[in-house]
């Protein structure tokens, strides 16, 4: 039970790695404010983490709005008197698609999602941790933050931002007893790799089981991981455990060989 009385912000709480990781921080005794745009995904978690020990609150948000975001670490401190992690989990995958082929706005959305939704948490909750002169930050980045991506520009240009992102917030909050770090999973498991597969099966003109293993033939496990894994990644640089890391890009990936 290391987050016993913590109180833990997860965006994009809904589904995948953030539902799993809304769901280990509960198990660990943690006050969990579930953030995200669905709200029917968001109640699902919420009946799932009835029981637990302490009952989350759910505020639905769309991180690319920046009131929503204010109204999100306001209302978290306003009515649960804290914040001592916040996971940046929001994403979308964005387009598949060839860099020349892509539209403006599809590019703009992807990053505005994955890499300017962080930054505005982050900035907010900044300020709430530097207060309390304790806290940690962890950003879902992705392998492909380390790595030319092909049919994914817009989506890997995001991930490697939030690399950047986090080593800087990590200088600069460092001196205020606040982590950062940045969790970067390989693929997935899960509805949302399914629909990365289909997508660049579509897009090459292959099979899905063709696309599937074009994800996994570069790891050395041959298999992806699992939204539990990435969960306890985070959930370790999130804990005292890891007090002196901040600053690092961790990755979960099976030992993912970059192409």
């Amino acid at each position: 039970m290391r987050f016993t009385d913590q109180v833990v912000v997860v965006t994009g709480a809904g589904y995948g790695i953030g539902r799993g990781v809304a769901e280990a921080f509960a198990r660990e005794g943690a006050r969990v404010v579930l953030a995200g745009r669905s709200t029917e995904k968001l109640a699902e978690v919420e009946a799932a983490l009835a029981s637990g020990p302490a009952r989350p609150l759910v505020m639905p948000t769309d991180v690319r709005v920046e009131s929503e975001v204010d109204r999100l670490i306001a209302t978290t401190r306003e009515k649960l008197g804290r914040l001592d992690v916040l996971v940046n989990n929001a994403g979308i995958a964005g387009p598949t698609s060839l860099a020349r082929d892509l539209a403006l706005a599809d590019w703009d959305d992807t990053l505005r999602v994955n890499l300017t939704g962080a930054f505005l948490c982050a900035r907010r909750a900044a300020a709430v941790m530097m207060s309390a002169k304790r806290g940690a930050i962890v950003n879902i980045s992705s392998v492909a933050g380390r790595m030319g991506y092909p049919l994914r520009t817009p989506y890997a240009a995001s991930k490697w931002g939030m690399i950047g992102l986090s080593h800087s917030l990590a200088a600069e909050l460092g001196p205020y007893g606040v982590r950062v770090n940045a969790v970067l999973p390989g693929s997935t498991e899960g509805e949302r790799m399914e629909r990365v597969i289909t997508a660049r099966a579509n897009a090459e003109g292959r099979t899905n089981d063709e696309a599937r293993q074009w994800f996994v033939k570069d790891i050395p496990l041959q298999r992806m991981v699992t939204r539990d894994e990435v969960a306890r990644a985070v959930l370790f640089l999130a804990s005292d455990d890891a007090s002196g890391i901040t600053g690092q890009a961790f990755s979960v990936c099976g030992g993912y060989q970059m192409r």
